[in-house]
């Protein structure tokens, strides 16, 4: 019989991942924005990569994580393709470049490994029976594999939903620079400070395409990536039109006018188009709440009164 002290202390370790992943997730992020503010005040080219990012230090836990999802990435048992899907989906996140990408796979293995242990130590003390023990482990380790998968992509979802929602701004916006007589990357790179307010994930694809101006010699590429980076497909629309305007010599207030109502008509019809589901959701609540209360003050009456003269 294992002495219950030593259960215990194991069932502690195994909650340290789970206190810990946020503790991390809150220490980097403060770190990050420290460290942003310096590069700004250096004036240097922050990149996606790790060479490129500044060094957002760390304790012994975050270098321990780090260390194990860097041996899983050199280990080859992912492949590439599987590494670069995660880093894409990592890219909307604080999680970026290849010290992002070892910190999420390290996350992975060590709640794959300490929520079944917890499991099973807090089962064996609860007196479970084996079999109960390994299916309930089982499950663990699908949760601790998947979990954070999910929880990143639900996280780039939003992020993708609040880009959108906030385009159409920076494009009036730009218009407005661009009437100024400001040039595409002094208008993109002065949107990108005064919309931070309002629509800060906006603000950062705009800074990184500013960004990409200036450290990329070829416009049209840098353009592209502002498209490619999230996949929308008004962010395509925008980058197309951008090149086009710059490679054509077409009026860029015409086209960043032309995308922007664009953008806003289909707003405005999914708009309508989840006001015109509102009754067939209704459906159900009305069939289940209110119709039965409906009949009960129509009906009610006549029931009393038909159950009082079989009652007599």
């Amino acid at each position: 019989m294992i002495n219950p002290l030593i259960l215990w202390a194991l069932g502690l370790m195994g909650l340290v991942p789970l206190v810990a992943v946020p503790l991390l997730s809150r220490h980097i992020a403060r770190q990050e924005r420290l460290a942003l503010r310096m590069w700004e005040v250096r004036r240097i080219a922050m990149r996606e990569s790790l060479e490129g990012r500044p060094d957002i230090g760390g304790n012994v836990v975050t270098r321990g994580i780090e260390a194990l999802g860097a041996a899983m990435i050199n280990s080859g048992i992912l492949s590439e393709a599987t590494l670069n899907e995660v880093q894409e989906t990592l890219t909307n996140t604080r999680l970026r470049g290849m010290r992002g990408l070892s910190m999420f796979i390290g996350l992975k293995m060590v709640l794959l490994i300490s929520l079944p242990l917890f499991v099973i130590l807090t089962g064996s003390q609860a007196g479970l029976a084996s079999g109960t023990l390994l299916s309930f482990s089982a499950v663990a380790s699908i949760i601790g594999l998947l979990a954070p998968d999910y929880i990143i992509r639900s996280i780039r979802a939003r992020y993708l939903k609040a880009v959108e929602a906030g385009l159409a701004d920076a494009l009036d916006m730009l218009v407005i620079c661009a009437e100024a007589g400001l040039g595409l990357e002094a208008a993109i790179e002065r949107v990108s400070e005064e919309i931070a307010v309002a629509h800060r994930n906006v603000s950062l694809e705009l800074i990184r395409t500013s960004q990409d101006l200036r450290m990329i010699s070829d416009r049209k590429a840098a353009l592209t990536n502002m498209g490619t980076r999230t996949g929308l497909d008004s962010m395509k629309r925008l980058a197309t039109m951008l090149v086009q305007s710059s490679q054509l010599g077409t009026p860029l207030t015409k086209a960043l006018r032309t995308i922007s109502a664009e953008l806003r008509q289909e707003a405005l019809t999914r708009f309508e188009a989840r006001a015109a589901r509102l009754p067939v959701l209704l459906t159900v609540p009305m069939i289940v709440f209110i119709l039965p209360c409906v009949f009960i003050v129509v009906a009610g009456p006549a029931g009393l009164q038909a159950m009082r003269a079989f009652h007599h």
